[in-house]
């Protein structure tokens, strides 16, 4: 038997080609999303439907490197980058371009419904989560205000992952996971909360689609889908977002173990039984899709600032790699604060960049290089230290993303966060978590007992390579996290400024 594990992110759709009973990755593919350019700064919008047909095109390049019959695929999940919003017409097609995470133009918005709430205490308070201007909720209300004629055509409200399972299979839908970070949800209890959607519009629960457990499928592929590929009968799972499904695929499903992402952002989670909230709301009370809780630290910049760089300096990935490990650790003291699209964790929407202790010894190609690497993880080194405040002790650090490839960058995030940093066998995490859920789902159906910890027990795999930190290297990072957390409380208040006057500007 066969599962397929789709990954649709921000730069692209993954495939993976799984067999169900060991977990062994036979297939892959791979498609790229078309970006919409000139968009106003704040904005970051996708087509919909470039997002089916990636996934097409993955599916099929995952099937043809497979060589596998087609018929023996059973199951199918799919991860999608969260808290994208998906305004749907009443024939189900896509009204406007997505809008994206990543995207800050909503941060008004966010204010307003949170002062509605009673402010961010209050809102915390009720809903166990704070509200990121990221999230969905300020999306949905921004809509409203700005672009009145679609919404008043809005019937349905969906993100990423949910609009590619309502194509796959026909049913609108939403699991635990991915909901909790719309931040319309009570995570606590699980279910839509009213007065946030209220203070959105009295309506709004009429446009969202019914929550269940992430255990339970979503249905079964659509005879249209299934014939284009030569598959039979294909379960669809609930699917995830996408911090979720890399959990299950990291087998970040029992307490302390954590993740660290280093994709376009960065993120660095782990399991709870229970719900976990941070009463100041920096850390993320999310729902996992396993049926627990995915206390979550998101940062927004992380292959982000470094893809700039390459594009700037002329350079590919392993000469980044080569000229960061040049310039060794501490950058002879230059500090990148990586905020180029602004960020979530320290709370910053309007934040910019920033290069701090440029001089004639650091003023190259190889410090600029360190200190851009340095300071992605520097930014997680202070959200790290607010996950431990509140309790969670990893045990071990699995990582996963584009950047857990590079060696140098597991070395820094190693000796910042002063933890042996794993990698695991199969490094597309999302993807193959998607395939588990998948797995598990089938599964489900002959042993409805069957905990998702069993299956990633069984089926995921570390690789060989574990890094350590270095002592001497862990000390100098604990000074420059000091200056790190110093510098950016320091120019907050200018960041906001600076956003005005590049808006009047431009």
């Amino acid at each position: 038997m066969l599962a397929l594990g789709l990954d649709s992110g921000t730069q692209g759709t993954k495939a993976l080609v799984v067999r169900a009973e060991t977990g062994e990755v036979i297939g892959r593919g791979y498609s790229r999303h078309l970006p919409i350019t000139g968009l106003k700064p704040g904005h970051s919008e996708q087509d919909p439907r470039g997002w089916v047909q990636a996934m097409e095109e993955a599916i099929g390049q995952a099937l043809q490197t497979a060589g596998a019959n087609p018929r023996h695929v059973t199951c199918l999940g799919v991860s999608g980058q969260q808290h994208g919003l998906v305004p749907l017409d009443a024939d189900h097609r896509p009204l406007r371009p997505a809008k994206l995470w990543n995207d800050t133009s909503t941060v008004e918005e966010a204010e307003e419904i949170v002062r509605a709430l009673g402010g961010r205490k209050a809102f915390i308070d009720k809903l166990g989560i704070n509200l990121a201007v990221g999230y969905t909720a300020s999306k949905i209300f921004w809509l409203k205000k700005h672009e009145p004629e679609n919404y008043r055509r809005l019937r349905l409200i969906l993100l990423p992952h949910n609009y590619l399972n309502l194509y796959l299979t026909g049913m609108a839908h939403m699991e635990y996971g991915d909901a909790s970070g719309t931040g319309l949800m009570d995570i606590r209890q699980r279910c839509w909360h009213s007065e946030v959607l209220q203070a959105i519009d009295p309506e709004l629960e009429n446009k969202l689609p019914p929550l269940s457990h992430p255990a339970e499928p979503v249905g079964y592929l659509r005879q249209e889908v299934a014939a284009r590929f030569g598959f039979q009968r294909v379960l669809v799972s609930a699917g995830g977002g996408d911090n979720m499904m890399a959990a299950i695929g990291t087998g970040n499903v029992i307490p302390g173990i954590f993740t660290v992402s280093l994709g376009t952002s960065g993120t660095v989670f782990s399991f709870s039984d229970r719900p976990f909230i941070d009463p100041e709301g920096e850390i993320a009370a999310f729902c996992d899709s396993t049926g627990g809780w995915l206390p979550l630290l998101c940062t927004m910049n992380v292959t982000n600032a470094t893809e700039l760089l390459k594009e700037l300096l002329l350079i590919d990935t392993l000469e980044l790699e080569s000229l960061a490990d040049r310039a060794g650790a501490g950058a002879a003291g230059l500090i990148f604060l990586p905020f180029v699209d602004g960020e979530r964790v320290p709370v910053l929407p309007e934040a910019s960049g920033v290069f701090f202790g440029l001089n004639r010894q650091n003023f190259d190609r190889c410090h600029l290089t360190r200190a851009v690497m340095e300071g992605t993880v520097l930014n997680f080194g202070y959200g790290f230290s607010r996950l431990k405040a509140l309790g969670l002790r990893p045990s071990e650090i699995r990582a996963t993303g584009g950047g857990a490839r590079s060696r140098t960058w597991l070395q820094i995030v190693a000796d910042v966060l002063e933890a042996p940093v794993v990698t695991l066998k199969e490094p597309e995490s999302a993807a193959y978590g998607a395939a588990l859920q998948a797995i598990w789902c089938l599964r489900r159906q002959e042993t409805s007992d069957l905990k998702i910890s069993e299956l990633t027990r069984e089926l995921v795999k570390k690789d060989s390579l574990t890094i350590f930190p270095e002592a001497e290297h862990s000390a100098l990072y604990r000074e420059l996290q000091v200056r790190f957390n110093s510098l950016w409380q320091k120019l907050a208040s200018e960041f906001s400024e600076q956003r005005r006057l590049v808006r009047n500007r431009f």
